[in-house]
């Protein structure tokens, strides 16, 4: 009897395995044949909601669909009984990079008390949420900061940003600029590593400043009070 359940138990796993490949066979191909602009789908899963599926594309852009892909939401899908957005927790995670994998020698260090915690900045010094962010940062002490100049906000961004890059002592000129309001003084020299910072920001989707990374690779996408900045660098030991 054992056997006979073993048997009828591999069986209804092997009807499992081949009903969901061919949901997904199906749902490419009718999305690809309909939506032939929709970008080559990279994953497909299933969500917490019955017959709801992920749609996986350009490394990290969420789209839902039905088992049979007559239909493609795009939106955020909410779990109404824990609160939580599962398409933002899932978009946080596919754009999670790891902070070794950060090419730190394209960013200036700002380093104050021990300097024992960490974490790294990509921002633009014309972004006016970025001065809010670095007048919090004063208060908060024992922290290495790794400063990545990221100007996408205008012409003038890339000229004030190659200035700072250029100047003798960055962490101060950064400062006087972001905390103190004061004029960049031009300087030049080799800035190609902006233009990394740039090209590193397009592969991992950082569209918008400040855009915060911490030790245990948790991702911030905006400004955030010293009390935030604190409780993500206690969680990210």
């Amino acid at each position: 009897m054992k056997f006979v359940k073993s048997i009828i138990a591999c069986g209804l796993a092997a009807c499992a395995l081949g009903s969901a490949f061919a949901q997904e066979a199906a749902i490419r191909k009718n999305l690809a044949e309909r939506l032939p602009n929709l970008p080559k789908i990279d994953e497909i899963s299933k969500t917490p909601m019955n017959g709801l599926f992920e749609i996986r594309v350009n490394d990290s852009d969420i789209f839902y669909t039905d088992a049979e892909g007559n239909f493609l939401i795009q939106g955020n899908l909410l779990d109404t009984k824990s609160k939580r957005n599962l398409t933002e927790e899932r978009t946080e995670k596919l754009n999670a990079v790891a902070f070794d994998s950060l090419p730190l020698k394209d960013a200036f260090t700002i380093v104050r008390g021990n300097g024992k915690r960490k974490m790294a900045v990509f921002e633009d010094p014309n972004c006016g949420y970025c001065k809010r962010f670095e007048r919090d940062m004063q208060k908060v002490n024992d922290v290495t900061v790794y400063m990545f100049l990221y100007p996408i906000l205008s012409p003038d961004s890339t000229d004030k940003a190659k200035s700072i890059w250029c100047a003798k002592d960055k962490g101060k000129t950064w400062q006087d600029v972001m905390v103190r309001d004061m004029a960049v003084t031009k300087a030049a020299c080799e800035t190609t590593a902006i233009d990394r910072n740039l090209d590193f920001g397009r592969k991992h989707k950082i569209t918008g400043t400040p855009t915060i990374f911490f030790a245990d690779g948790s991702r911030v996408p905006g400004a955030i009070n010293t009390q935030q900045i604190e409780k993500f660098l206690t969680d990210a030991k």
